[in-house]
């Protein structure tokens, strides 16, 4: 019988090493990053679709006509009387005021994004100017009734698990740097091995992932609980918002994750 080949050594030659750090920041080469759906998550919604549509090479710092144009059509439809966010009424938001209560979180005191994003923009006649990347996604959000968000992913590490917290979890919230929170036992969250990258599944984000005009590398996230009714909305969602972002990119690609595939890298 051959015998095996002796296993490499753990540690990589120094000389390699430096190769590989090198090519890293020559070419901007980023580690893959898996985004999961736990069993758990998966079990208790089992028709969950999430859109991740990723995009290196991001110019944050350019006009971005095509996101002014989308952001501005909607204002006017909105002023017209044309058009209206989706309210608690609507199935797309009670499905997620279902989800939000099925853990614990009040969703008319702790508000699905999508939800408190249109009833801001109905009382005060326009959407939030953040920044060409993070105005898009709210433009699409908004436009089609589903929670979206993004996260830098040079600032996350390791893998995205999207599962229950267990209550020890480090949550600081965007905008609140010297905020440290704990999210419930039991309630939904975005994590990365360091800490919370969303509480209450997609009521907010964290300060350490988010997304600025100097974001070059970029995960942005489209959900539904309801993909059997609303996945076809949920994949136009990710064509308008590739279609805002690919101009100012120098890649794009649409993922999507679900109970059926639970696991992908980006």
């Amino acid at each position: 019988m051959t015998r095996p080949l002796a296993v490499a050594p753990r540690t990589p030659h120094p000389t390699l090493a430096l190769a590989l750090a090198l090519a890293l920041a020559r070419n901007r080469i980023t580690p893959m990053t898996a985004f999961r759906i736990s069993p758990a998550v998966a079990d208790a919604f089992p028709d969950t679709l999430i859109a991740v549509v990723t995009v290196t090479g991001l110019r944050g710092h350019e006009p971005w006509p095509a996101t002014v144009t989308a952001v501005a059509d909607l204002e006017q439809q909105l002023a017209a009387g044309t058009w209206q966010p989706a309210d608690e009424t609507d199935p797309r938001i009670e499905a997620w005021h279902a989800a939000y209560r099925s853990f614990g979180t009040n969703p008319r005191r702790i508000r699905p994004s999508v939800d408190a994003l249109g009833r801001r923009m109905a009382k005060k006649g326009g959407l939030p100017r953040i920044n060409p990347a993070v105005d898009s996604y709210n433009a699409v959000s908004v436009r089609h009734g589903l929670p979206a968000g993004a996260f830098d992913l040079d600032h996350v590490t390791g893998d995205v698990d999207i599962r229950h917290a267990e209550g020890a979890e480090e949550f600081t919230p965007l905008g609140e740097p010297d905020t440290v929170e704990n999210p419930k036992p039991g309630e939904i969250i975005y994590a990365d091995t360091t800490g919370v990258l969303t509480r209450h599944w997609n009521h907010r984000d964290a300060h350490r992932t988010r997304v600025t005009e100097d974001s070059t590398h970029v995960a942005f996230v489209l959900e539904t609980l309801h993909a059997t009714r609303d996945g076809h909305l949920l994949k136009t969602a990710a064509d308008e918002l590739q279609d805002l972002l690919a101009p100012h990119s120098d890649r794009t690609t649409a993922h999507y994750l679900s109970p059926t595939t639970p696991h992908i890298g980006i």
